[in-house]
């Protein structure tokens, strides 16, 4: 057959460890036979970015900005112990973080649900999809160790020179202290996009914080949603049949362990990257949810939720086979291919997005799959295969759809 045929490349940001091997695998099994691939590569291996002092990274994310639209693997974010490892100049910062920061916008994150498994919460009968702000916050904090006692403050000096102070804390002896930050255009493109991601699926929208402890950093993120949705969507809402509301972050964790699912979950930062790996553990796993950073300006970069198989990786250098699971990095290459297709108005590309992630799901559905995946599917008939055994599964079954 003839390759399927790309105008723009995608912006293409490889990772770390079994997640770098899955990614080769992917394109050497599901993409390149198929598709005449057109990829501007960034290579965001740890070691590289340790060699470009994190330029590559910040690199990655200006591309997006010039192509619009970006895959991206798994990658580690250094701790202490990984910084001795691979013998780091230092401790860098989340690239997910930094492209981000970049970028702005909101991440929107939901399971790939498929027949045979179950959520673990069973009154969970619709799918539940956590909108992510991608900006600010812990992610893009100042941190200081304090060694000995005194007074920390924080301080705003305005561009007339004014200064406003506020006292954090008299330390007796040794702490910590940390500075976070927002702005409200990001904040208002927050918002905006998850009204208008809500009204786009016709699904609920619940937006949770903890106003009631900071009264004035997550009371503001309040304030500027409700301001919003009665200004700009309150009637589209109503037209739609659908609802927004508010509520506590923890009263938010009780309802929707609750709840049938359905709705759209708004959260910020951090908030948004501890309930999304709720959410797709208790779907089934987090290598089977999909997430797409969407820019206010237009920008789209897809990735997988999960984090690199650090534990598969050893083995797999050992000689060892694994069983990881590839599924979202495969949707996340789905889901990068079909958006650069409907900008450049390729719908044979969007067919071939369509029919790899049908091919996939269907794998799973007729009783082959990983490991993971094994323990938790209700069929009858499963067997558990091998990363690439997986791959090669779910080519047989594209192949006969193409």
């Amino acid at each position: 057959m003839n390759k399927i045929k790309m105008i723009t490349p995608l912006v293409e940001m490889d990772g770390d460890e079994m997640t770098r091997i899955m990614w080769q695998f992917i394109k050497d099994e599901l993409l390149l036979p198929f598709v005449d691939l057109k990829t501007e590569y960034y290579d965001l291996g740890l070691a590289h970015r340790d060699e470009t002092n994190d330029q590559v990274t910040i690199d990655a994310a200006e591309a997006t900005k010039k192509y619009g639209v970006a895959v991206k693997c798994a990658t580690i974010t250094p701790n202490a112990a990984r910084v001795k490892e691979y013998n780091l100049k230092e401790m860098w910062k989340s690239p997910n973080g930094t492209i981000r920061a970049i970028l702005d916008g909101t991440v929107f994150r939901a399971p790939i649900l498929v027949k045979g498994i179950k959520p673990s919460v069973r009154t969970w009968t619709k799918p539940i999809c956590i909108a992510r702000h991608a900006y600010g916050d812990i992610y893009k904090n100042t941190e200081m160790y304090i060694d000995k006692p005194g007074k920390t403050e924080l301080v705003f000096t305005g561009d007339d020179g004014t200064e406003t102070r506020s006292l954090i804390h008299s330390f007796d002896g040794p702490g910590v202290i940390m500075g976070m930050h927002n702005v409200d255009k990001s904040i208002e493109s927050f918002a905006r996009a998850c009204f208008n991601y809500a009204l786009d699926q016709k699904m609920d929208l619940w937006f949770a914080t903890k106003d009631t402890i900071s009264k004035t950093y997550d009371h503001h993120f309040k304030d500027v949603f409700q301001e919003i949705f009665n200004a700009e969507y309150q009637s589209s809402f109503e037209k739609a049949g659908i609802e927004y509301f508010y509520t506590l972050i923890d009263d938010a964790v009780a309802r929707v362990i609750r709840s049938e699912g359905g709705f759209v979950w708004a959260c910020k930062n951090y908030d948004g990257d501890v309930m999304s790996d709720m959410v797709a553990t208790a779907f089934g796993s987090l290598a089977m949810m999909t997430s797409v950073l969407v820019s206010p300006e237009g920008y789209y970069e897809y990735e997988a939720a999960h984090g690199t198989v650090q534990r598969h990786y050893y083995r797999h250098l050992e000689g060892k086979p694994t069983s990881s699971n590839s599924i979202a990095t495969i949707f996340a290459w789905t889901g990068a291919l079909r958006k650069r297709a409907q900008l450049d108005g390729l719908q044979e590309l969007v067919d071939f997005a369509d029919k790899l992630e049908g091919a996939s799901k269907r794998t799973i559905e007729e009783g082959v799959m990983t490991g993971d995946l094994v323990a938790l599917s209700e069929l009858d008939h499963k067997r558990s295969v091998n990363t690439l055994e997986l791959l090669q599964e779910i080519r047989k079954r594209l192949e006969q759809e193409l």
